[in-house]
């Protein structure tokens, strides 16, 4: 057991670390879409090595199913009540690791897409909140705090607090991590009282009404115990009216609640001194073979391999920055470097950059496809790793270039301004800017490109970010924290 969580429980009388179960829409490598899924399956094995006795609970997914079925052992099931539906629960169970999995099937809300469109979708994801509290009646196993993640399980704390208060899972504490305010699982509120059985009183903007309608998230940050994100800065950000989304008025009701908590990575599974996809190792001491790793990756693409190469790896959003790249893009290809995209997303962003790569052949590749192992070789390649995102809640992308000696050039904003430390510091990972603004962003690249001509001051910089610890053990004792203080 951590030292610094020992002592936390020691003051609190405990003689052991509480239970946890991580509650989510999706977990790696079982079902994923976005970053989601790697926190959710990678903080529980960390909390296990920390003390905790940490499980997941997430929707049998068909992809969990057709891949998985094998590995999955039937625990229970039982009919439930989902408002005027009568409904199956089944609940299985899988190890991904040393961390169980619980997996709640149900082939009506789970035998096709992760995520149904409309209505439905919603009533998707109240019947898993309303199923895996009804599953701890079944199960040996009794959670201390549920984690809850996003609006996918935001029903869990209030229906803990209202409809189960006075049971024995009344007792049962709740942790709400918001990874993403923009998404808030708004629900009719007939709707709402009518699948969950969700008192009237508890429509009201006191409670779940905001604007007309009901907001399962808003919902979550009244009745859960602790509210936190996946930074600090986005932690604050989410308080303004920029960043908030609507609710940036009740977070600042419930600010005593709310922490931030930067994310982590998988260092095992990214790793260039043993990365499978790379052509060749490399470390922070002996980066000779990240060259040959740019040559190769340069020769595969078709582009030249004598200039700096900055890159992408990214969702094709105007949330990552898009708005800015389209109008600078040419003026960014004048600067005589290369430049790789890999990447998919909305379809004016996509369109242009094909087009792109047919004004600058030679110098320009966009990859429109989603890769792993074509993502790991761009991210060992790399000189300079570009991320000017409108708003980023933690960011993944920007630990993993560093990680591979790629320098990041980010705008300051959530989980970039906490991860990359700017290159006037003295352990300086990157290039930093602070306004969404074109001239800002090309300022810093003129830094970045600055700082490449000069082979020892890039060499040091490649090294205090390849040096930096982003694993998931310091997020993790960070959340252990938490957990203890919620009870």
């Amino acid at each position: 057991m951590n030292t610094q969580l020992k002592n936390l429980a020691a003051k609190k009388s405990l003689d052991s670390l509480p239970k946890i179960l991580v509650a989510a829409s999706e977990c790696t490598p079982l079902a994923k879409t976005g970053g989601l899924a790697d926190v959710v399956g990678t903080l529980p094995a960390s909390l296990r090595e920390l003390g905790f006795d940490a499980r997941i609970i997430i929707p049998c997914h068909k992809v969990i199913k057709d891949k998985y079925r094998d590995r999955m052992s039937h625990i229970t099931d039982f009919i439930m009540d989902l408002g005027w539906r009568r409904q199956y629960v089944g609940v299985e169970l899988m190890m991904l690791g040393k961390v169980p999995v619980y997996l709640i099937d149900s082939e009506f809300y789970f035998g096709n897409k992760i995520y149904a469109d409309g209505q439905f979708g919603t009533e998707q994801y109240a019947y898993f909140c309303r199923a895996v509290l009804e599953a701890l009646k079944r199960i040996d196993f009794a959670p201390d705090v549920i984690h809850c993640n996003d609006w996918h399980t935001a029903a869990i704390p209030m229906l803990l607090k209202t409809q189960y208060k006075n049971t024995r899972l009344g007792k049962i504490r709740s942790i709400f991590t918001i990874h993403n305010i923009a998404y808030q699982g708004q629900i009719d509120l007939g709707f709402l009282g009518d699948v969950l059985g969700v008192h009237s009183r508890y429509m009201s903007w006191e409670y779940l009404e905001m604007y007309g309608c009901g907001n399962l998230m808003k919902g979550a940050c009244i009745f859960a115990d602790k509210i936190n994100t996946v930074s600090p800065s986005y932690a604050k950000e989410i308080l303004t009216d920029e960043y908030g989304e609507g609710l940036q008025v009740v977070l600042r009701e419930c600010t005593h609640k709310l922490s931030g908590i930067v994310n982590g990575i998988d260092l095992k599974f990214f790793d260039p001194e043993t990365d499978p996809a790379l052509c060749a190792h490399y470390s922070s001491g002996n980066i000779v073979g990240k060259k040959l790793c740019k040559e190769a990756l340069c020769s595969e693409l078709g582009i030249d391999s004598t200039k700096p190469l900055i890159a992408m790896v990214t969702r094709m959003t105007a949330q990552k920055g898009f708005d800015l790249i389209i109008p600078t893009l040419d003026k960014i290809m004048a600067k005589d470097l290369s430049f790789v995209l890999l990447g998919t997303g909305d379809k004016e962003y996509e369109d242009f950059m094909r087009q792109a790569e047919g004004r600058y052949p030679g110098r320009l590749k966009a990859v429109l496809s989603y890769n792993e192992d074509l993502s790991h070789r761009i991210y060992a390649a790399a000189d300079l790793f570009l991320m000017p995102s409108r708003f980023e809640p933690c960011g993944i992308s920007q630990m993993l270039a560093m990680r591979y000696g790629a320098l990041p050039i980010v705008r300051e904003t959530g989980g970039l301004r906490d991860t990359v430390k700017p290159h006037t510091d003295p352990y300086g990972t990157g290039f930093r800017f602070s306004g969404f603004d074109c001239w800002e962003m090309l300022s810093a690249i003129d830094t970045a490109l600055a700082a490449y001509g000069n082979e020892e001051t890039f060499r040091k910089l490649i090294k205090n970010a390849m040096d930096c610890d982003f694993g998931f053990t310091a997020s993790a004792i960070e959340y252990g924290k938490l957990y203890l203080d919620t009870i």
